[in-house]
């Protein structure tokens, strides 16, 4: 982890805490790597709705050194002048769309961390943009940010009429929302926490008592050393390099090397058992190492104290399954969605390993496809299951299905958490290319089922999600500073409102 920010965490840990303490978050370069502005450019450059002057405006606004506010101002003036008559409902779904296709996957998984620790110590989270709020949105719901302070954009009936609807959060601007949001909210400013990127921001910062710079541009740079605040250089998200990709492809080429050997074993009179457990102990260990991705993990022995066993995983990656067949390593299997099936590669390898495709639409087809799994569980075959179902956009911890529970239930074998972080990173959900990078794993002890019944199961689902959430929260290992008392706590000014 980078330095500066395990350093934060700690402070943040040992901190006060209470909604009187604010943590105010820049978007675009501070907790998304880029410009989120230039996933609509691209976008409407699909679409062919952008002309030379658009192109034009935003070319020589990049170019500015040190733009200035009435750049800025003309800049979104022009940009919000070409939404008018769109209806705010379509925009939303816009940005939904650009976040989930684009945006999710440059997330800085640092200051995922940073926001998730704000949250725990109980801090006012704020994310405070010259951006418009819908832009921000979408990754506010999934950092679970509460709070957004954005540009102003006028709407009447339910349309954007083309015009801001007061000052863009630029510059001395930016300071001023921040300024009055915690007026209104009685969050004391000298207490706060700040993170943002641009040169633009340095009055923002400055209003703050825990000021930090994230990647910061040259002129927040200097002033952050004048100033002796804390910068945080973080790995960019978004560039894939040749490396990446060869790597990737070698990976791929190791898992079907070695599924082809499988096959051919099998063909020449290894019993099939035995030729899968020839693939699940080889091919994983060779694609993550021509990946560049490390395991480390925690709790090892309890992936082999009692088997046969439901093995849980967090969902976040196609790198999932892999990882899951590493740990796992013989004599067990998966349940996994049925479309599964049907991707070239994915398919024949589900298939050979026997395992369980789901129809999550049909519930009459997951009914049948769990029934063997049952019967595999009482064989002696452990399985291996994302109870999340949908691998998610970010680190947060989606709700659990019951099918694994019920697996576990019915075969009255034990349940195996095993909570991983950072494969996200390695991989994004909708990626097909990995990064090298390293991957922790904590196995905790297995959860005996003996004694649950169909009455007492939903109790028992949100139980060991909880374990996930608690260990997601609190990582086994790390340094875990004293908590100091809270902040003596302030009463409001003035009624509270997000932007």
């Amino acid at each position: 982890m980078n330095p500066s920010v395990a350093a934060r965490l700690a402070q943040i840990a040992a901190g006060p805490g209470g909604p009187e303490i604010g943590a105010f978050f820049d978007f675009d370069g501070t907790l998304i790597d880029g410009f989120s502005a230039l996933y609509l450019v691209k976008e409407r450059w699909k679409r062919k709705q952008i002309g030379l002057r658009e192109a034009s405006e935003l070319l020589t606004f990049g170019l500015m050194t040190h733009p200035g506010d009435s750049d800025f101002v003309e800049l979104i003036e022009n940009a919000v002048g070409r939404w008018k008559g769109m209806a705010e409902a379509d925009i939303a779904a816009l940005w939904e769309k650009i976040f989930i296709r684009d945006i999710a996957q440059t997330v800085f998984p640092e200051s995922w961390r940073l926001v998730q620790a704000h949250r725990r110590a109980g801090h006012t989270v704020v994310v405070a943009s010259s951006a418009t709020r819908w832009q921000i949105l979408p990754a506010a719901r999934e950092f679970g940010i509460e709070h957004v302070l954005a540009t102003p954009v006028e709407i009447r009936d339910a349309l954007l009429t083309g015009r801001l609807a007061g000052h863009p959060l630029w510059n001395a601007g930016k300071a001023r929302a921040v300024q009055a949001f915690a007026k209104a909210q009685g969050v004391a400013l000298d207490q706060s926490y700040g993170y943002a990127n641009g040169d633009e921001d340095i009055a923002f910062l400055s209003a703050l008592g825990l000021p930090m710079a994230i990647n910061p541009k040259p002129l927040l740079a200097a002033t952050a050393a004048s100033a002796d605040w804390p910068v945080a250089c973080l790995a960019q998200r978004r560039k894939l390099t040749l490396e990446h990709r060869l790597r990737t492809t070698a990976s791929y080429a190791a898992m079907a090397g070695t599924f082809v050997g499988g096959l051919a074993a099998n063909a020449l009179g290894l019993p099939r058992g035995q030729s899968r457990n020839l693939v699940t102990s080889v091919a994983p260990e060779l694609a993550l190492a021509a990946a560049g991705i490390e395991l480390r993990i925690q709790g090892e022995e309890n992936l082999w104290t009692t088997r046969p066993a439901v093995f849980l995983f967090n969902h976040q990656s196609p790198l999932d399954l892999v990882i899951g067949v590493q740990l796992m390593r013989r004599d067990a299997t998966g349940v996994v969605k049925a479309e599964m099936g049907q991707m070239l590669g994915w398919g024949q390898f589900a298939r050979f390993m026997d395992l369980a495709l789901v129809d999550r639409a049909d519930p009459d087809k997951a009914k049948a496809a769990l029934a063997p799994a049952v019967e595999k569980l009482k064989a002696g075959l452990s399985l291996g299951i994302c109870p999340e179902g949908t691998r998610s956009y970010s680190p947060r911890l989606g709700r659990f299905k019951k099918g694994a529970f019920h697996l576990a239930l019915q075969a009255q074998v034990p349940i195996v958490p095993v909570v991983m972080r950072n494969v996200g990173d390695v991989m994004h959900r909708d990626s097909a290319w990995m990064r090298p990078g390293v991957v922790e794993i904590c196995v905790l002890p297995a959860v005996d089922t003996t004694d649950w019944t169909r009455e007492t199961l939903d109790q028992h689902v949100d139980e060991v999600r909880q374990q996930f959430v608690d260990t997601l929260a609190d990582w086994p290992g790390e340094a875990k500073p004293k908590p100091q008392p809270a902040v003596r706590k302030r009463r409001k000014t003035t009624p509270g409102a997000n932007a």
